[in-house]
């Protein structure tokens, strides 16, 4: 977990550029205006609940999808800040609500690090919505605003007096803006459980009016937990391998198990992103993981254990979890890491965490390259099946003279 810091005032938020055109070209803002961009509205208001819980201060975040299809992230972080900015001369909730690029992310002293479209998330949520409504409970006090359409339509209020704190944002899509807004339950229900694996003590409920449904996530043993959900109806190699380390800003975190069957199923994250396409934290475990298995084979003097990146996911399932301070991604959704520092140093991490584990566990270790050599031996004889079909065919479209073509005699006593 991240450093938690001490104060959080509207001095805190920095704004990098206004409100402009995001209605006219949404999506530049959230990949497309169809039912994916639709739920990444909901996704950009809980990742600024769960910046909140990576530094300690949020444990509990709850979605509501409304029967009208309002939604509802209620968080019991500290709440944003109410007073005045001394620059902007508009409160930090008005600030946030409708400036691009603007919040406590950017200074580096609030958070760290943080998810969500690098602070555009709930101003861009604000300008596709027909109205969105935040109340703020901080310091005993109630506030509420309401905007449409991104406009603020109301000033920023005090309404009452309250013991808890945090933030509560209801907001509902515009339909000039989507074409459709039925919210799925489903694929919200895999992201709020996605993050819950990632943010380890972290509760997310989530509660559906439309069919009366509610879930709670809550998972003490984090991405351990998660390769266990993945592999509930597969049979398991052995334990769950975690490792956790850090190297300068960067914090990693792996869980990966061997199962029986054939198939991969990794998944990367960078700040609670789901990286969908990978990148350079992706790339450096492969090569790791490869280096390590092929090294300890050779160590221990087993023959033939030419591995490649292949044989040794084969079964695999695997949760690579960054958290690093200035992520640089592929595309506005972020769905592939660029950063080309990250590749060596999450390699040398999972090298050295690797590497002492196998040593550890040599009960474990040998599991693994016995699942890694059965892999290996399958594509070579699939490699041989292949030539010689390839062969077979090759001589079968080819007329060859007397003794140079294959023998076609079914009795072996009568071939040379």
């Amino acid at each position: 977990m991240t450093e938690k810091k001490e104060t959080y005032d509207s001095k805190n938020i920095t704004v990098l550029a206004g409100l402009d055109a995001v209605r006219k070209r949404p999506s530049m803002y959230i990949g497309s205006t169809s039912e994916r961009g639709l739920h990444h509205l909901v996704y950009e208001v809980v990742d600024n609940s769960i910046d909140e819980a990576m530094i300690g201060e949020c444990d509990e975040i709850t979605v509501t999808v409304h029967k009208d299809n309002r939604v509802s992230v209620q968080d019991n972080g500290r709440g944003i800040p109410v007073d005045k900015h001394p620059k902007y001369n508009m409160s930090g909730v008005e600030l946030i609500m409708t400036k691009l690029h603007a919040g406590g992310k950017f200074d580096k002293k609030t958070y760290q690090i943080s998810g969500g479209l690098h602070g555009v998330g709930v101003s861009v949520v604000n300008a596709l919505s027909e109205f969105l409504e935040v109340t703020v409970e901080r310091n005993g006090k109630t506030y509420r605003q309401r905007y449409e359409k991104g406009k603020r339509v109301t000033d920023l209020k005090e309404i009452g007096s309250t013991e808890r704190r945090g933030t509560t944002v209801t907001f509902k899509p515009d339909k000039e803006i989507f074409a459709e807004i039925e919210f799925d339950l489903d694929t919200l229900t895999n992201r709020l459980r996605e993050l819950a694996f990632l943010n380890k003590g972290l509760k997310i409920l989530i509660y559906d009016e439309r069919s009366d449904k509610k879930q709670a996530f809550h998972y003490e043993g984090g991405i351990i937990s998660f390769v266990e959900f993945l592999n509930k109806r597969k049979e398991p190699v052995h334990i769950p391998i975690y490792l956790k380390k850090t190297k300068g800003d960067i914090e990693l975190e792996v869980a990966m198990q061997y199962t029986t069957s054939y198939s991969e199923n990794v998944f990367s994250f960078v700040n609670n992103i789901n990286t969908h396409e990978g990148g350079t934290h992706l790339i450096g475990f492969k090569t790791a993981l490869t280096r390590c298995l092929n090294n300890y084979a050779e160590k221990e003097k087993i023959k033939d254990a030419k591995l490649t990146s292949d044989d040794v996911r084969e079964g695999l399932t695997a949760i690579i979890s960054i958290k690093i301070p200035d992520p640089q991604f592929e595309g506005q959704t972020k769905t592939k890491l660029g950063n080309s520092e990250v590749k060596g140093i999450v390699d040398s991490l999972v090298t050295n965490g690797l590497n002492t584990f196998l040593d550890e566990t040599p009960k474990v270790a040998k599991n693994i390259i016995e699942k890694a050599l059965s892999a290996a031996k399958a594509r070579e004889a699939a490699r041989k099946a292949r030539e010689l079909v390839r062969r077979k065919s090759a001589l079968e479209t080819t007329t060859l003279p007397g003794k140079l073509s294959d023998c076609s005699e079914k009795d072996a006593s009568k071939c040379e």
